[in-house]
């Protein structure tokens, strides 16, 4: 942003990849897989998700180093594929960072419900009231300056590492391994069959998924970093971290408590998990970890989408004024814009049923988009050097990679990845009228062609909404 900026480190940003990943999801995830899947299949999926995102991370070392030329995680699809593209990733990371920001502050209030009643139902009026002014607030924060959000951002991540830590420790101790052991293919009714444990498998997907979202962080700020070999290693390592916390997290409860009880918690599922474990104190210790976590992660959050517009508008995927710094050398109407549909979307969020259930699927659905334009142009870029060292290996990385995102959001979302074509539309008409500008042509032929097809595939998911087949 500024022409002279402090470099960030590489324990920095792999502070940033744990802590934009570490947000809300781990607090929630031992209710959110009771209610998906018995020990056995979640463990099985854990792998298949595991696996996926590690060939996800080891695609953007890999690009990292191989093109340290490109900035942004969208810059890959606009190397690879063209403009549209490049745009069509940059908009579907934009939007998955503001909706993570809006699932957040759906687990932050009713986090703060713990201690305030008034706040338990996490998208009543008053909640959506004080979430919004946690939202501005971050907002004008970075509004001062990423570098220095980004330093706060690692100082949180070390006090909020405390008490999930503690949780896992604590698991560890009252681990009971009859409990576990219990149907541990099924603790619900019902008969063990192939089909049902693959449904289960299939149930946990999305919630999986989710908790990894941000592992990128590093990637979208590597023109930050001391250089593009930091950054990579930043996002393997990280990724390594969060899958080891992720899995102690959310299986060891499944040998203190049955599926059942898991499933019948009120959520974040581990606040009240430590509270039975250790006494009352418990659920107001995680509580106040879960406080922090989620404002470091907000303010992660806060920083990427407007790093994003920023890129896409140096790289003429968006108007130029979407780049403009202020004197702290911050874009602040990339800043505004997204703050704005923040707020739109916590006020939609008081008429949706389950509401951070929604808000953390629309965002994962959103970013996968832009993890399988990632996976594509590793694809390409190792094909095309495949007579160079290693870069056969490269390249089934990236067919893992691809093959993972698509038949992960196959079969846990393809009904949000509608809804996100839907707020498509007003950046494709922001990136024709830069195209105009710049090149003379709203769009080519082929641009063209997409470009009908993501608005009809729009205009259908709303109609279909408005029948009552899709529901928030």
């Amino acid at each position: 942003m500024a022409a002279q900026t402090q470099k960030i480190n590489g324990i920095t940003l792999t502070a940033l990849v744990v802590t934009s990943s570490i947000g809300s999801g781990i607090f929630a995830l031992s209710s959110d897989l009771g209610s998906a899947a018995a020990p056995g299949p979640a463990l099985i999926a854990w792998g298949i998700v595991g696996f996926g995102i590690l060939m996800l991370a080891l695609s953007l070392n890999n690009l990292l180093n191989k093109r340290p030329d490109l900035e942004g995680i969208f810059s890959y699809g606009k190397a690879g594929f063209g403009n549209f593209v490049g745009f069509i990733s940059g908009w579907g990371y934009w939007m998955s960072a503001w909706l993570g920001n809006v699932a957040f502050s759906t687990v932050f209030m009713s986090t703060l419900g713990y201690f305030f009643p008034v706040f338990q139902r996490d998208n009543s009026v008053p909640s959506v009231m004080v979430a919004s002014c946690f939202a501005w607030g971050l907002t004008f924060l970075v509004n001062r300056g990423v570098e220095s959000a980004a330093l706060m951002n690692g100082i949180i991540t070390i006090c909020k590492l405390i008490p999930i830590f503690t949780f896992i420790v604590v698991a560890i101790i009252v681990f009971n391994g009859r409990i576990f052991a219990t149907e541990f293919w099924s603790n619900m009714a019902g008969p063990v069959t192939a089909s049902a444990v693959w449904g289960q498998i299939k149930a946990c997907m999305m919630v999986m998924m989710w908790v990894f979202v941000g592992i990128e962080g590093a990637t979208v700020l590597s023109a930050r970093a001391k250089s593009r070999q930091v950054a990579g290693k930043a996002t393997v390592v990280g990724v390594c971290c969060l899958l080891v916390i992720y899995v102690l997290a959310s299986i060891l409860p499944y040998g203190y408590l049955t599926q059942a009880q898991l499933t019948a918690l009120p959520k974040p599922a581990m606040t009240y998990i430590f509270a039975e474990m250790v006494g009352p104190w418990g659920g107001a210790f995680i509580s106040i970890g879960l406080l922090i976590s989620i404002l470091g992660a907000w303010l992660s959050w806060t920083m990427l989408p407007a790093e994003t517009m920023d890129l896409m508008a140096e790289q003429g995927l968006l108007p130029k004024r979407f780049g403009r710094k202020n004197r702290h050398g911050a874009p602040t109407l990339a800043l505004m814009v997204t703050g704005a549909m923040v707020q739109a979307f916590l006020v939609i969020l008081i008429f949706a049923e389950r509401a951070y259930e929604f808000a953390y699927s629309l965002c994962t659905a959103a970013v996968v988009v832009c993890y399988m334009i990632v996976a594509a142009y590793q694809i390409k870029y190792s094909w095309q050097h495949r007579l160079e060292k290693g870069n056969r290996v490269q390249l089934l990385i990236g067919i893992g990679a691809l093959a993972f995102e698509l038949v992960g959001i196959t079969l846990a979302g393809l009904q949000y990845l509608l809804i996100c074509l839907v707020v498509y539309i007003p950046g494709i008409v922001l990136y024709m009228m830069t195209q105009k500008q710049q090149l003379g042509y709203y769009c080519s032929k082929m641009e063209l062609s997409a470009t009908i097809l993501i608005c009809s595939t729009g205009a259908v998911t709303l109609i279909l909404f408005f029948l009552g087949q899709i529901h928030l």
